[in-house]
């Protein structure tokens, strides 16, 4: 078996006297889609806040890419190819939608040490082809649509040139043909190499999306497989119907 490109050893993450999240172990091979699914307060969010930095777990590990991430800052997770998009969109209101992708090429994937202004513009507008929004490339960014500023803060995630993408519920609110438009978007990343790991609770999505499926309930990891196992699994049963 290959070694992971991420790797989760015993991830525990403490509120005070709250344990949010009790001996994680998650592993994440290159270019493997991943579905992470549970209930409301199951710890999703908190799991990809420990991985990309944003909170520190106090105890297990964290690899990717062969480098233990305990000491790194969110910023130094990114540059290594580590990176996520979020459930509320926030670009740069003032910015045009071009100008919201060219601060992560030059920061995260650090174009300004060898990109020229036209290598970064060009850059930004490939991105923008693939997400469907290279009409809207001079539109303010707080002009668009829902869909779209969906569509644009998977841009803003994929300019930092990832190896493993986190989309965290990048399709909530919306309706069932943006839902596809957004699945889509996803599914082609496998094609550029790309290992993405996608939160969602909608299931429809989930199931054509998954490889793997991995079930977070209260804090802890119940399930782990193949996505129609999984989902049979009465533990899985259990967390969202109950007893």
């Amino acid at each position: 078996m290959s070694t992971p490109l991420l790797s989760l050893a015993s991830v525990t993450k403490r509120f005070g006297g709250f344990i949010a999240l009790r001996n994680v172990e998650l592993h994440v091979a290159a270019g493997e889609r991943v579905g992470l699914i549970g209930p409301n307060g199951s710890g999703k969010s908190t799991l990809v806040n420990c991985i990309s930095g944003v909170l520190r777990n106090e105890v297990g590990s964290v690899s990717f890419d062969g480098h233990d991430l305990t000491a790194l800052p969110p910023h130094r997770r990114i540059r290594l190819g580590l990176a996520r998009s979020f459930q509320l969109p926030r670009p740069f209101v003032s910015m045009t939608v071009r100008e919201n992708l060219r601060i992560p090429l030059l920061y995260a994937a650090r174009l300004h040490e060898h990109g020229s202004h036209s290598d970064i513009d060009d850059a930004a507008m490939e991105i923008l082809r693939q997400v469907g929004l290279e009409q809207k490339a001079d539109a303010m960014s707080g002009s668009l649509t829902q869909v779209d500023m969906r569509k644009l803060e998977l841009a803003r995630a994929m300019a930092g040139r990832p190896k493993l993408l986190f989309a965290d519920e990048a399709m909530a609110g919306l309706s069932t043909s943006e839902v596809d438009d957004i699945l889509d978007l996803l599914l082609g990343l496998k094609e550029k190499g790309v290992a993405v790991v996608m939160i969602e609770h909608i299931m429809r999505a989930v199931m054509r999306f998954s490889e793997r499926l991995v079930v977070l309930v209260a804090g802890e990891k119940v399930a782990d497989g193949e996505p129609k196992a999984v989902i049979d699994n009465p533990d899985v049963i259990r967390a969202y119907l109950g007893e």
